[in-house]
């Protein structure tokens, strides 16, 4: 679902409720960790980022609702402070605060360099809401809620207004695995390299080709037979057995990559998470993130329960000294088989007669989840990407 964000200047008001002692820094702090526990338990998809030094409530957040309730609580107990909160989208981009990503892949990272941890990758059309501005990186929030950093080369800054026109243009969205916008119907010089999902506008068909537009304004020619129209690939989608599979396979032998979720390197919850995008859903990022959707399927080992699309996870069992730790997921292909991107994209099996038996795995393996066809609150059809509603 599209977040809309409203720029708020950063405020450095004084709330003169009474004077503040410093006992009273134990009790904003718990009240900041009690809102982070209810607003922004997961760091990756809200930013929860406060602290309180020296009578002065310092920090950002793009939890503007929360804020507020904060300084009613504060105000309730007579607390004085300062505010000195940033609130995000920060008032100095304007009316800046929407993005399409228009290269093939965009690396988003953890922090403003690139030579900072990949975090995730984001496709040529996704739509991004921006919150701030860093030596030329954005702090950007994709469709699943995921928070990283991308240069401004991988995105074209768009008001909402813009975003809004972008929205009702025709599209196209590329199906083959990799390909090219070319600058001419003779297909001679490169405009830009494109992967499976690329969204691209139409400006006119010609024959067997269609003049395109990238969402940073370049031009350029593709043929027909590697896209589908919007409206049409969107209701093609389906999380069928035959589709997961065949969309899964179509990836092998593609190389690991951390952070990766694209055809030109994927990890593990990158992979699972591209095969369910291709078919029309848009799942959590992370391994750890996607076991809390769905519903349980298994725990002791019984395969006979799985069906095909069933995601396993695989990890550290929790015990009393510590907490169960997620770090690799796979997707159920029947026949005692699961696919996953572990080095490369590969086949593994539980089975200890088949060539794939992956024991190492198995000696992992905590619980599987089922998604397909099951209600889950943070799972979105992929026709929500370019909803504005």
């Amino acid at each position: 679902m599209k977040r809309i964000y409203v720029p708020i200047l950063v405020s450095l008001i004084t709330f003169q409720f009474s004077c503040n002692p410093s006992g009273n820094n134990d009790r904003v702090t718990e009240l900041i960790e009690a809102k982070r526990a209810e607003v922004a338990p997961d760091k990756r998809v809200a930013l929860w980022d406060l602290n309180f030094e020296n009578d002065s409530l310092k920090g950002e957040t793009d939890q503007i609702e929360a804020l507020e309730k904060l300084f009613d609580q504060l105000k309730s107990e007579q607390i004085t402070f300062t505010d000195a909160v940033l609130r995000l989208p920060d008032a100095s981009l304007g009316e800046k605060t929407r993005a399409l990503v228009t290269i093939s892949v965009a690396n988003i990272r953890s922090q403003p360099k690139h030579s900072a941890e990949l975090a995730t990758q984001a496709l040529m059309g996704t739509p991004l809401n921006v919150l701030k501005e860093s030596g030329g990186w954005y702090l950007v929030q994709t469709p699943d809620g995921y928070l990283s950093w991308v240069d401004r080369a991988g995105i074209h800054l768009m008001t909402e207004q813009e975003m809004q026109l972008w929205y009702q243009k025709p599209k196209v969205v590329f199906t083959s695995l990799t390909g090219h916008v070319w600058d001419s119907k003779a297909q001679k010089d490169m405009v830009s390299d494109l992967v499976a999902g690329n969204i691209l506008n139409v400006i006119e068909e010609v024959g067997d080709q269609l003049k395109v537009s990238i969402p940073d304004g370049r031009e350029g020619w593709i043929s027909t037979d590697h896209v589908q129209d919007w409206e049409s690939w969107i209701a093609s989608r389906s999380t069928s057995p035959d589709k997961l599979i065949s969309t899964a396979k179509q990836m092998m032998g593609a190389p690991y990559l951390w952070g990766g979720t694209s055809i030109k390197g994927v990890d593990c919850s990158g992979f699972t998470k591209t095969i369910f995008y291709l078919n029309g859903q848009i799942i959590p990022r992370d391994a750890s993130q996607q076991i809390h959707e769905g519903e349980l399927v298994d725990s002791d080992q019984d395969w006979e329960k799985l069906q095909v699309g069933d995601l396993l996870f695989f990890g550290e069992k929790a015990t009393k000294e510590k907490k169960e730790r997620v770090v690799h997921v796979a997707m159920w292909i029947g026949n005692g088989e699961f696919i996953h991107s572990r080095g490369l994209v590969r086949i593994s099996s539980f089975d200890p007669s088949n060539p794939n038996y992956d024991e190492y795995e198995l000696n992992r393996y905590l619980r599987t989840k089922r998604i397909v066809d099951v209600p889950s609150e943070h799972i979105l059809s992929v026709s929500q990407l370019l909803s504005n509603k």
